[in-house]
Formats: C-alpha cells, sequence, structure tokens
C-alpha cells in the first residue's frame, strides 16, 4: 500500500516537472496563458471568453423608456 502511494506521487511529481520545463529552467518564464480572449484565432472569428460576452451584453441597455413608449402607443391605436 505505502509503495503504491509513494509511487504515485513520484508520478506526479516527475509529470509537474515536465509540465513545468519551460517555468522551471528559462529566464523569466510563465505558463502560457489559455485564456480565450488571448488566443488569436479565436479572436480573429469573433469568439469571445463566455464571461466577457455575458459582461458586455448586460452593459447594454435591454429597452428605453422612449421605446417603450413607442411601443404601447402604437398598440392602442
Amino acid at each position: 500500500m505505502v509503495e503504491t502511494i509513494l509511487v504515485t506521487l513520484l508520478i506526479v511529481a516527475i509529470s509537474l516537472l515536465l509540465l513545468g520545463i519551460r517555468v522551471f529552467f528559462t529566464k523569466d518564464g510563465k505558463f502560457p496563458n489559455e485564456h480565450v480572449s488571448h488566443n488569436e484565432a479565436l479572436r480573429s472569428k469573433g469568439i469571445g471568453c463566455a464571461q466577457s460576452q455575458d459582461r458586455e451584453a448586460q452593459a447594454k441597455p435591454r429597452f428605453s423608456i422612449d421605446a417603450l413608449e413607442k411601443a404601447l402607443n402604437d398598440s392602442m391605436n
């Protein structure tokens, strides 16, 4: 049982080391930014982050009082 846990921890440690080679062994190393909004190919297609799109949609006014009044007046006439 203990041997299995130690082997598992060793495999996980080696995996993390291999995933972080660029971060650990290069000067000013960073993990790549995988966020949708920073991907040029997706941005060129007009695809954005769901959170950003939601924020933009909520920032737009859903309706204006003038438009509601006009629609109400038009429906009553």
